[in-house]
């Protein structure tokens, strides 16, 4: 088992269940909403390693209470197996009310159906 990176206070897993592996090569991007305009700000964006976690998400300091977005870009990953799909992105938000805590946010995924869950 891969450790999760200590770095960043919010961590993510994408484990493709119908095949049993995780989901390599997934693009993902991290948003902030700005409560005052109501618009979704962009955070960074990343590619998940051959272990289905991307690293480094957000830094401590840039991880503030407030309402996030992480969107996986399914669609594109299930095109690059040769496969099609039902969902072409999943979109979870979330709010981070106590910005000390650690978050794991994984993804569990097959080509109809997706599951989450808050980890830590």
């Amino acid at each position: 088992m891969s450790p999760l990176n200590n770095s960043s206070p919010l961590t993510t897993h994408v484990l493709n269940t119908g095949d049993g592996l995780p989901a390599v090569r997934m693009p993902i991007s991290l948003h902030r909403l700005d409560p005052h305009m109501t618009l979704w700000n962009l955070i960074t964006v990343g590619t998940t390693n051959e272990d289905g976690r991307c690293p480094g998400l957000i830094t401590s300091d840039g991880f503030t209470p407030g309402t996030y977005k992480m969107r996986f870009e399914t669609g594109q990953y299930w095109e690059s197996l040769g496969q099609g799909s039902f969902y072409p992105y999943v979109e979870i938000v979330f709010t981070i009310t106590d910005a000390e805590q650690k978050l794991h946010l994984p993804l569990l995924l097959s080509r109809y159906s997706y599951n989450t869950y808050r980890g830590s």
